[in-house]
């Protein structure tokens, strides 16, 4: 009698164990799986689409993806976050996935102050008072610039390409030859012509950025098409025209966001502590470190990541990307 209750009260332990061992695999599916459970919330001018995984209570974290890419640069990197307690926000920027503007009349703006002024106002209806950032691309500059405008809102920085913010002057300067080739996508969309095949052939134009961009980065075709389908956004492609025709001093942008560029046009130092990076292959327009180091005032540190590293590390390289995070949250 004494051996069966023995025995079947092992057996119960093994089956409890085994039962709370499958849970724990599940919750970690979970964070993954959140990148198909995108939440809604309406922030300013948006009815914003975010990912939001991670314990409610653990140190928020906001991931800003770039252009042409999209939340899904994080698949990898919001679960490890969120994995390790941080509370992990990542959202659709204006114009892409299932991030809305909530009136017809608003101008579908892409300057880059009103991406910056989008996560704050993201984050007054969430109740996050300050985050940890992290960004490349379009993310990094919109995260540069909350640091640089509202200080008291990012704990932390990580950067991808450093110091991202610009001004219309600055962007009206000639380049040499060389860099100007780099752009060349940006003086196609300030024609007619760009603006209407970059509508016909979204996706093709985005694979053909991602392939220049990160020329060693051999992303399959189920990776690039889980990102395409957030550029099928409805004011995806007047954002992204936007974007770059108001860098060249083409659309004047809105004046409610006119305060904002005039600091920025000063190009104001970032106090917050920083962790820039720069990919070891980064085929696209980007700043040597030591142009911007001196922009960055308060603890810093700055990192290049494995010479196959293109211009979107988070995704070619989660695993560093993940411990700039980390290790910037502790500066």
């Amino acid at each position: 009698m004494f051996t069966q209750l023995t025995s079947s009260a092992l057996a119960l332990t093994v089956s409890l164990g085994t039962v709370m061992s499958c849970q724990a695999e599940v919750t970690g599916k979970d964070y993954s799986a959140a990148f198909n459970q995108v939440h809604q919330i309406n922030a300013g001018d948006l009815n914003v689409g975010y990912v939001d995984i991670g314990p409610k209570d653990g140190q928020p974290v906001i991931l800003l993806h770039g252009w042409p890419y999209d939340i899904h640069s994080y698949a990898d990197v919001a679960p490890a976050l969120a994995a390790k307690g941080y509370r992990v926000i990542v959202p659709s920027l204006r114009g892409y996935g299932t991030t809305r503007f909530l009136s017809d009349k608003t101008p579908r703006n892409g300057q880059p102050s009103a991406l910056a002024k989008d996560i704050v106002n993201l984050m007054d209806a969430l109740n996050i008072k300050q985050a940890v950032f992290a960004g490349y691309d379009w993310g990094a500059r919109t995260a540069d610039i909350v640091a640089a405008l509202w200080p008291e809102r990012v704990k932390s920085l990580v950067s991808v390409s450093g110091y991202l913010i610009g001004s219309q002057a600055i962007g009206k300067q000639p380049l040499p030859p060389k860099a100007e080739l780099q752009w060349w996508y940006q003086f196609y969309f300030a024609t007619e012509r760009g603006a209407q095949g970059y509508a016909k052939n979204t996706h093709d134009f985005a694979r053909l950025i991602w392939s220049q961009a990160s020329p060693d980065w051999k992303f399959s075709d189920a990776t690039f098409n889980a990102s395409a389908k957030s550029l099928d956004n409805p004011d995806h492609v007047a954002v992204t025209l936007s974007n770059y025709r108001w860098r060249l001093g083409l659309e004047k942008g809105e004046h409610k966001y006119d305060s904002y560029e005039q600091k920025l046009a000063t190009l104001p130092t970032i106090s917050v502590p920083t962790i820039t990076i720069e990919g070891g292959n980064n085929g696209a327009p980007h700043p040597a470190p030591e142009a911007y180091a001196s922009k960055f005032t308060g603890k810093y540190e700055h990192r290049t990541f494995g010479a196959t590293v293109g211009h979107n590390p988070p995704q070619e390289d989660p695993q560093d990307f993940v411990k700039a995070v980390v290790d910037a949250d502790k500066l």
